[in-house]
């Protein structure tokens, strides 16, 4: 059974950093797409960053501030976050998706991350 499991979380004040990993178990290939979503308490899930082949997209609110990486030989992905703003406070999901034989789309359990001003 394939798992993504999410790790890096926690409190930091408005203008440090944090640094989520995603790991994936029980998985035979590398993935085709890795990335970071995020929600907010009464708000929908959004995209944050994502990666494929080298190439990187990032949401508008946080160009700049956040890199995405990925080791794609061990379906690993990390988030370096920094200048976190309270704006940044929510769950954080790691997602795999792409098509192999047939599609397939994975979600983490989420990592809260809390930006206090």
């Amino acid at each position: 059974q394939v798992q993504l499991v999410e790790s890096g979380g926690g409190l930091v004040q408005a203008g440090g950093s944090l640094r989520l990993s995603c790991a994936a178990s029980g998985i035979m290939f590398s993935f085709n797409t890795m990335g970071w979503y995020r929600q907010a308490p009464g708000k929908q899930r959004e995209l944050v960053a994502d990666t494929r082949t080298g190439i990187t997209n990032y949401a508008d609110s946080v160009k700049g501030r956040f890199t995405i990486a990925r080791d794609g030989a061990e379906n690993t992905v990390y988030l370096q976050m920094n200048s976190l703003k309270p704006e940044d406070t929510a769950v954080y999901y790691c997602n795999a998706h792409g098509r192999w034989v047939e599609a397939y789309d994975y979600w983490g359990q989420g990592t809260q991350v809390t930006v206090s001003s």
